[in-house]
């Protein structure tokens, strides 16, 4: 168990790396993206019914920017897969919770933080579609541009795109930490 000093040096260590970090996006820029990418949700959804699926533990920031935005009737319900765990690189899909909706024959929004590589996306969505799904959706509020995405893995709603760095903020974590920064931020170049 760690002790109280333990705690506290190690906020005093975060605190003193994010004072290194980069800010990619600014939280007045977030607001304005989630803004664009909830119209462009409502332009595609309108009349459909969809169950929303917010993606915990990343995607609770979006879907939390996002939902209020939207003008249409909605489901709402959540699930919790995940391939990180704490770390900074992904290993087997771990299902922590699944959604308790039916979602047969329906529409699925599943709205997540970031589209990086896809693996965490794809099995989710395959996992919607052997549930039934009439078709899936995805929305992000951050897409990675790089080439390693899984093959066929895109999102129809992003919010927008943001480099390949080890990013930060907006529901995205670094270490279990910083989920709640507005604005997307970037370890420092020599730090990645």
């Amino acid at each position: 168990m760690q002790e109280p000093d333990d705690w506290r040096r190690r906020s005093d260590e975060l605190e003193a790396l994010l004072a290194t970090c980069d800010c990619l996006i600014s939280p007045d820029e977030m607001q304005a993206a989630y803004a664009r990418l909830a119209a462009t949700i409502n332009d595609g959804l309108a009349g459909r019914l969809p169950v929303v699926l917010a993606l915990m533990n990343g995607g609770l920031v979006s879907a939390g920017q996002i939902l209020s935005r939207l003008d249409f009737p909605l489901e709402l319900s959540y699930l919790h897969a995940t391939r990180y765990r704490g770390a900074t690189s992904g290993g087997a899909l771990k299902w922590l919770a699944q959604p308790d909706v039916e979602l047969a024959g329906r529409d699925v929004l599943l709205i997540d933080d970031i589209l990086d590589e896809g693996h965490t996306l794809a099995a989710v969505r395959r996992w919607c579609l052997d549930a039934g799904a009439g078709r899936v959706w995805i929305a992000v509020a951050t897409d990675k541009r790089h080439a390693r995405k899984v093959p066929g893995v895109t999102a129809d709603f992003v919010g927008l795109e943001v480099p390949d760095r080890y990013i930060f903020g907006e529901g995205m974590d670094y270490h279990g930490y910083f989920r709640n920064l507005p604005g997307i931020h970037a370890l420092p170049m020599e730090a990645e």
